[in-house]
């Protein structure tokens, strides 16, 4: 059993609470902190209340600073549950206090950050790693199965659009996702970048073309309805990621575009035998589609837009059986699994190298665009090993 401390207990906390509560088995939470001490006292009472339905759960302690955790012997693993600018300073000191980190995405809000983080870990060697865990889900695996498989030809291509128009009008605090470690790219782009690298692998440069379409957005959710936020990032991010196997990906992320509120995330990978729709990768399952073309009937000669044909964008793709384990929300998958490899000593699937790879891909993105040039990337990465399916659910390989 591994012993973990939350430094966090805002919005994605109640997810995390739930599945270290119900799911996980092999992880113990033993505290909580935040800067509002109700957010934590709330996180206590939600695992004393599971603990009453009948879940074998521990109730945590609160700490009245993260400097507290960092300093409790009884503590193996951190996990940052921060907001995307505070990652750094927390994983940072955790670090120096001799603990593992697990944080939520992304790894620090630029690459000076995320290389000294590197750093501090390999110094320590302690683990590191964090967000996001969808990958590791059965929708994700299952895409990464079926290519591995062959089952798509080699793969030529990939695009990936997170279209919206912003959170303003439904988040009850938005202001952060305008500020420093923000932006669609940043939000979002660690699901999709993610999966893009267990899907093909290493990427090895990138060209982007970003802009800032507004620069105030009104806040039209509660508590802060009328407000306006100033931006500070830029909120139309497109680039281009050029991958070692030599296929080229393209990704939009964006706050600025209006757009069906149930097709705003489409993702596609391009084989030389095939297509292969990819589900969301903000969740765990599915559907996954394959598009053969031996499964197509012959077309009709012609101008397809004049005949009248089927207009159904998933016609000729078949649904896919999902291969794997953990389909619904399983935030805290990764966790688990890093605290099952500082048990074995094995690699963490959701290590600092992928996050510091994502990291360098985003950031590249952003600063490709204002060079006006192809950027080389320095980091390198290797896919980490497959899911297992094991007998009891909640507890990780070997």
């Amino acid at each position: 059993m591994v012993n973990v401390a939350m430094i966090g207990v805002g919005d994605i906390s109640g997810i995390y609470l739930k599945n270290l509560t119900e799911v996980f088995k092999e992880v113990r939470l033993v505290g909580v902190c935040d800067l509002i001490p109700e957010r934590a006292e709330r996180g206590v009472a939600f695992c004393r209340e599971q603990k009453e339905k009948g879940f074998d759960c521990n109730i945590p302690r609160v700490y009245p600073t993260m400097f507290d955790a960092f300093k409790d012997p009884d503590v193996d693993v951190i996990l940052n549950l921060t907001r995307p600018y505070e990652h750094y300073e927390v994983s940072k000191h955790a670090l120096m206090h001799g603990k593992h980190v697990y944080s939520e995405k992304p790894l620090a809000a630029d690459m000076q950050e995320g290389d000294e983080l590197v750093k501090l870990a390999e110094k320590h060697n302690l683990y590191m790693g964090g967000a996001p865990d969808t990958f590791m889900g059965a929708g994700i695996q299952t895409c990464r199965k079926l290519i591995d498989d062959g089952m798509i030809g080699d793969v030529v291509g990939s695009a990936c659009f997170m279209i919206s128009h912003g959170h303003e009008t439904w988040h009850h605090d938005p202001a952060f996702y305008y500020k420093r470690g923000g932006g669609p790219m940043m939000d979002m782009g660690p699901y999709y970048i993610t999966a893009l690298l267990q899907l093909m692998g290493e990427v090895k440069g990138v060209t982007g073309v970003t802009k800032k379409s507004f620069d105030e957005r009104l806040i039209t959710s509660k508590p802060h309805y009328g407000e306006t936020i100033s931006v500070d990032v830029d909120t139309h991010v497109t680039g281009t990621l050029h991958f070692a196997s030599g296929a080229i990906g393209t990704i939009i992320t964006t706050f600025d575009v209006f757009y069906g509120p149930r097709a705003g995330a489409r993702f596609e990978v391009y084989g030389t035998k095939g297509t292969l729709l990819v589900p969301d990768p903000n969740g765990f399952g599915g559907p996954v589609r394959l598009l053969r073309p031996e499964d197509q009937e012959r077309p009709k000669p012609g101008d397809p837009a004049l005949l009248n044909m089927e207009t159904n964008p998933f016609f000729g793709y078949r649904d896919m059986p999902l291969l794997f384990d953990y389909r619904d929300n399983s935030r805290a998958l990764g966790l688990a699994d890093m605290c099952k490899a500082v048990e074995v000593g094995r690699e963490a699937r959701c290590n600092y190298r992928q996050q510091h790879h994502v990291l360098e891909i985003m950031t590249g993105i952003g600063e490709s665009s204002k060079k006006g040039e192809y950027l080389k990337l320095n980091t390198r990465y290797t896919r980490t090993a497959p899911m297992q399916n094991n007998p009891m659910r909640g507890v990780l390989d070997d």
